[in-house]
């Protein structure tokens, strides 16, 4: 999943805990990377609990849940709409996966699906 703001593709973390924060826009989970962060007042465009009034929320199951205080429930929405997407920040995808896949599993070899041996 890309940062919601810019399109930037989370890569596999270091140890320890990621620079990457989530939370729920439009009633969507959303990522924001650490550029982001720095540069945007990020907090704003995200929906707050409507018991605590945090943005530390996470989706699941349909519902949101409050990291804060555990409340679960419908969010107060920060948009009218859905989380913004980035012209062009998917088009590579494919690519970027067959990329990986051949880093992490080799070229890929021609042979049936079901050979035996």
């Amino acid at each position: 999943m890309p940062c919601y703001r810019c399109g930037t593709r989370q890569v596999d973390p270091d140890r320890g805990e990621s620079p990457w924060r989530r939370g729920v826009r439009g009633d969507r989970q959303v990522l924001i990377c650490p550029d982001c962060q720095v540069a945007f007042d990020w907090t704003s465009d995200l929906d707050r609990c409507a018991v605590c009034g945090s943005v530390r929320l996470v989706r699941r199951l349909g519902e949101a849940e409050c990291r804060d205080c555990g409340a679960v429930g419908q969010p107060l929405l920060a948009s009218d709409g859905p989380p913004e997407v980035v012209i062009g920040a998917s088009a590579d995808l494919a690519a970027e996966v067959e990329s990986a896949l051949a880093r992490v599993l080799g070229p890929s070899r021609q042979r049936p699906p079901y050979a035996m041996s």
